[in-house]
């Protein structure tokens, strides 16, 4: 009760919130599509009459919120009570306000009083319960006119469930930011108690509702039930990994370490769950899994409608030009969601049919020459695996007692056959010989992908040379197999040189295509999954235990998580489990994260940095007079001229805002939540590699800026890199195949001959069948797309982020440069002398440029990892 003589007065809130009927997205996903191709009523009615019903109970909604439907109370930043800080009388929504201007799309506004006393002092947080059934997204609050004080901000985004789902009342936080020395007395057992609530005490199976992070390892992608067993990735030197976020789900009666396959627990605020573009960018990847593809299949194999294998490059061309023709009731059957609906046509055509990919829409031809199939290894979608040759002939790092000898086969005299009259010592002295190895990374699992039913593989080299215009070329590819009489015995290989005639010339091309499929293997496990998506979980995960949300690094960092646990969740689903997209189109098979796993051992968290990248690949060296201080050895080299810019922007943003809160070692050392982030970033979330000398000791400002960079540069420049060009490149799949299947004919058999009379047939006989072609465009397509509602690096979803003005300086000024940037990349697009930024399929290298339109875009850099 208030006491007698003190001032009280009514202080005025608006609360914006969104309904569960506006958001439950998981209400319209769920409808049910039936497998079989005669299957009952297709899910174009069921999917938009759920729409339809959300779309009738919207203004009803707003009404069940007021009357005692849903109380808050303030906590005050200033007064103690009882050693935190006190807490206000209850209050509950008063009115909608269904006009207020600043709305966004499908928020509701509520106006709010509360009791103040002039005692009370400051708020700086509040209690709010939800008396209803149905849990509503909660997206901001805002006080006014509190008394000597003004407007107080609540950046929330958060649902709120039922009051009954809690051990403790849900709090929220102004948006102020404070190291923890600095928290205001009265509100640090609140922030250390929400940060308790966050990390869970580590037992139970999780729930739709919690809001619990923890880490497991990577026990749930095989399904050991169902004949489908996978090693388990995480927790053993033999298949070290990053951890993912823990379920708690029950254990397979077959493996009691393995978790049952099934539905994935994400954090409820990580989960999309409401209806915005990104969600139907995910629902049309569970679509494609659980009902297109098994339709294909069926009318590919069982119906015939169509082949099963593509008889020319112009039939494969046709699946952008004319689309393949299915039968009406499989395309009635798919759903015509935004993500899926450009794919399969309903305008009476009947048709499956693709957007043309980039790489073709200039030249149908371009993308076979020497010169794109060089250039796309460093302006491609995988342009961070090639290094320079520093020895030669190249060795391997693998280990003679297990696998014999490895080292190269080819000559010099080979090499500089194409060398224009530099020998082999010239070159290599002059930095013009570089290298795209995927000899060890192969060779392990060569026997084992070879024994697949569809893969026949070798593991690649292929050396290329820095010709005078600044442009590379391929001077020869190394095809290795294993030894036929074991492992131990070294590798079996053969050389094949660039030719434009002839039969050569067809397995010139064959040998390119067994590189490529080697590339997108590499790629699509490595370089895009394990090296953005796994080793960004860890860092989400360990945040939202340890920083709070009134920490610095918090909101420095939590843009660049967005969706990223939800992502992983989904891709251990559908894409990278047992049987999964991955399986079923890429060349290592069910071998595919168990080489990743295999990789990760020799993952090094400074080495992201794109700078100690570089170097380390022998694409740059160090030198203090030079842009960014090195010299690219390349200098036409679009992924590294560009992405460096970029890196320097990230990493000059990243220290002005740093400096504002840590203006010396001892503030880093002091500061209890920073250090405890750390610890467990290095002891749990990458606990297998925790003993390795180059983590960062986080005793400095710089280890801080130079870690915070990492993260940043790897969850948006990085990923955007090695995502958004997937679709444009790999959409044609002559271009980038994901499979072969045959090794390079020999002559005398008949495949040889069938190679001299169609050159065509055998490399798509060689290459990526039809239906797991179908499979790879379908999800490139999706995967390569923005959503309509992205936000973009130096772009934040509330302009309220942070009340600390030089904090707000300081991110305007980061995007300013980031436009600045865009300029630049645009000027060297248009400059004829930069070869490599088009190549012959004349399509420029825009994938750094930061901002974009929707869609299938080739360019725009996400905040984050969210497709």
């Amino acid at each position: 009760m208030f006491g007698i003589g003190k001032k009280t007065q009514k202080i005025k809130g608006t609360v914006v919130l969104m309904p569960k009927n506006v958001l439950d997205f998981n209400a319209i996903s769920s409808v049910s599509v039936p497998n079989s191709v005669g299957g009952a009523v297709g899910a174009v009615g069921g999917i938009l009459g759920g729409v339809a019903n959300i779309a009738s109970g919207v203004i009803d909604a707003a009404t069940a919120f007021l009357g005692r439907n849903v109380s808050m109370q303030l906590i005050s930043a200033t007064q103690t009570h009882g050693g935190k800080g006190k807490v206000g009388e209850e209050a509950y929504l008063n009115s909608h306000l269904p006009t207020l201007p600043t709305l966004g799309a499908r928020q509701d506004a509520f106006s709010i009083y509360f009791e103040w006393e002039s005692d009370f002092g400051i708020p700086g947080a509040f209690y709010i319960k939800n008396f209803k059934t149905d849990e509503f997204f909660l997206v901001s609050v805002t006080l006014e006119d509190i008394p000597n004080h003004g407007s107080i901000r609540f950046v929330c985004n958060s649902w709120v469930y039922n009051f009954k789902s809690y051990k403790k009342d849900r709090i929220f936080f102004v948006n102020n930011t404070y190291v923890p020395s600095a928290t205001p007395a009265p509100l640090l057992k609140y922030r250390q108690e929400e940060l308790e609530t966050l990390r869970g005490d580590g037992t139970g199976k999780r729930k739709e509702q919690d809001r619990i992070y923890d880490y497991d390892v990577y026990n749930d992608i095989g399904n050991p039930d169902g004949g489908e067993p996978r090693p388990i990735l995480g927790g053993s030197s033999n298949y070290p990994y990053p951890r993912r976020v823990r379920s708690g789900r029950d254990k397979t009666k077959k493996d009691p370490n393995s978790e049952k396959p099934g539905e994935i627990y994400v954090p409820r605020d990580e989960n999309f769950g409401h209806l915005k573009s990104s969600d139907f960018l995910i629902y049309g990847l569970k679509s494609l899994s659980q009902n297109v593809f098994p339709m294909l299949k069926s009318a590919i194999f069982d119906l015939r409608v169509t082949s099963s294998e593509f008889d020319s490059f112009d039939e494969v061309r046709s699946l952008y030009e004319g689309g393949l023709k299915l039968p009406t009731d499989i395309l009635s059957q798919i759903s015509p969601l935004p993500a899926l609906k450009e794919i399969f046509r309903t305008d009476g055509e009947n048709a499956l049919q693709f957007p043309p990919p980039h790489v073709i829409r200039v030249s149908k031809s371009a993308w076979m020459t020497d010169e794109e199939f060089a250039r796309e290894t460093i302006a491609g979608v995988n342009p961070n695996v090639i290094r320079r040759l520093q020895e030669f002939p190249p060795k391997s790092s693998l280990d003679p007692t297990v696998y014999g000898d490895q080292t190269s086969t080819i000559t010099k005299e080979q090499l500089e056959i194409n060398m224009d009259g530099v020998t082999v010592e010239e070159a290599l002295g002059k930095d013009r010989l570089f290298i795209l190895d995927y000899h060890d990374a192969f060779i392990p699992y060569l026997t084992r992908i070879n024994n697949l039913p569809t893969s026949k593989a070798y593991a690649t080299r292929t050396i290329l040379f820095l010709k005078d215009d600044g442009s590379l070329k391929p001077l020869v590819i190394e095809l290795s197999k294993t030894h036929p009489g074991g492992d131990n015995l070294g590798a079996v290989s053969k050389v094949v040189l660039p030719a434009t005639e002839g039969v050569e010339s067809t397995i010139w091309l064959l040998a390119k295509a067994h590189v490529v499929v080697n590339d997108c293997g590499y790629h699509q496990l490595i370089s895009h999954w394990l090296n953005t998506h796994a080793v960004v979980e860890p860092f989400a995960i360990a945040t939202n235990r340890n920083l709070s949300v009134l920490h610095p690094i918090n909101k420095l960092l939590y843009p660049h998580y967005r969706d990223t646990i939800n992502i992983n969740g989904l891709a251990r689903q559908s894409l990278i489990n047992a049987g999964g997209f991955i399986e079923q189109a890429f060349l290592p098979g069910k071998y595919s994260m168990e080489i990743s796993s295999i990789v990760y051992k020799n993952w090094v968290f400074t080495d992201q940095a794109l700078p100690a990248d570089l170097v380390k690949r022998g694409l740059a060296v160090e030198d203090p007079s030079a842009p960014h201080g090195l010299r690219l050895l390349i200098k036409d080299y679009p992924y590294a001229v560009d992405g460096l810019e970029i890196w320097d922007a990230i990493k000059a943003w990243v220290k002005e805002y740093v400096s504002l809160y840590y203006p010396t070692d001892a503030a880093i050392k002091q500061d209890t939540e920073l250090q405890a982030w750390w610890k467990e970033v290095v002891e749990k979330g990458h606990g297998d590699l925790k003993d390795k000398p180059w983590w960062p000791k986080m005793n400095t400002p710089d280890d801080l800026i130079k870690s915070c960079s990492i993260i940043i540069w790897t969850a948006s420049a990085l990923h955007a890199a090695v995502n958004f060009g997937q679709y444009p490149y790999g959409g044609y799949i002559v271009n980038r195949p994901t499979l072969t299947r045959r090794f390079i004919p020999e002559p005398g058999t008949k495949e040889y001959d069938e190679m001299l009379k169609n050159p065509q047939k055998a490399y798509l006989k060689t290459i990526t069948p039809k239906f797991e072609s179908l499979v790879d465009i379908s999800v490139l397509e999706i995967l390569s797309r923005h959503a309509s509602d992205e936000i973009y690096l130096g772009e934040r979803e509330s302009p309220y982020w942070t009340t600390d003005s030089k904090a707000l300086e300081a991110f305007k000024k980061f995007g300013s440069k980031l436009t600045e940037i865009e300029g630049k990349i645009t000027a060297r697009n248009n400059d004829p002398s930069l070869g490599s930024r088009h190549g012959p399929v004349q399509l420029p290298y825009t994938l750094l440029l930061r901002s974009s339109e929707e869609g299938i875009t080739f360019r725009g850099i996400p905040n984050s990892i969210s497709i």
